[in-house]
């Protein structure tokens, strides 16, 4: 039960019933974002491409008890791109790098990559980033370099980006260190 990643089958059953004391880093993550950045969540429509244990599912139970109308969608959903342009909020956990293009996106919408891919062709490096941007120069140092799951296109859409690296990868951390804290004080006797 003191599982700090908030995998547990516990933990997992206390997140359906909205009774979540540890609950996963990321999806965790995503919210305290959310709602550090105002973003209105009650009555928003919401779509989470990927239904992992890890990131998909729990992210969806998360926006659904903050009163959100949640989609999940996944690699056998029809009709993705319309699906996801309906979205006010819009999370993209599926691992395939600059899977959602701007098509995927409504203009004002607040879109939030989880996605972490390495790609390692210069054609790609290209593609996304261009000849001169700093990432295709990052890229031609290192010879690789981690993109996310939105493609940088749609940056000029969304109203609001959290990109891939540096987006909620350190809020993940921090929700980490906080439901260690919770369980050691759990742990010691404080309740919670």
């Amino acid at each position: 039960r003191k599982d700090v990643d908030g995998f547990h089958p516990i933990n997992v059953g206390q997140l359906v019933q909205n009774r979540a004391v540890l609950a996963a880093c990321t999806p965790s993550g995503i919210i305290e974002l959310l709602e550090r950045s105002r973003v209105p969540i009650a009555g928003a429509r919401a779509v989470v491409i990927g239904r992992s244990d890890i990131v998909g599912k729990p992210m969806a139970l998360l926006l659904l008890h903050r009163h959100a109308t949640v989609t999940v969608c996944h690699s056998k959903t029809a009709n993705l791109p319309h699906i996801c342009a309906e979205a006010d909020i819009l999370v993209a956990a599926i691992g395939r790098a600059a899977f959602v293009r701007r098509e995927f996106v409504k203009p004002g919408a607040v879109v939030v990559d989880v996605g972490m891919t390495q790609i390692t062709d210069p054609r790609i490096a290209e593609q996304l980033f261009g000849p001169e941007s700093p990432r295709r120069q990052a890229f031609a140092r290192r010879g690789s370099l981690v993109v996310g799951d939105v493609h940088p296109e749609v940056a000029n859409v969304a109203g609001a980006l959290s990109p891939v690296p540096g987006g909620v990868g350190p809020l993940t951390i921090v929700m980490l260190l906080k439901n260690t804290l919770k369980a050691a004080t759990e742990r010691l006797g404080g309740g919670g």
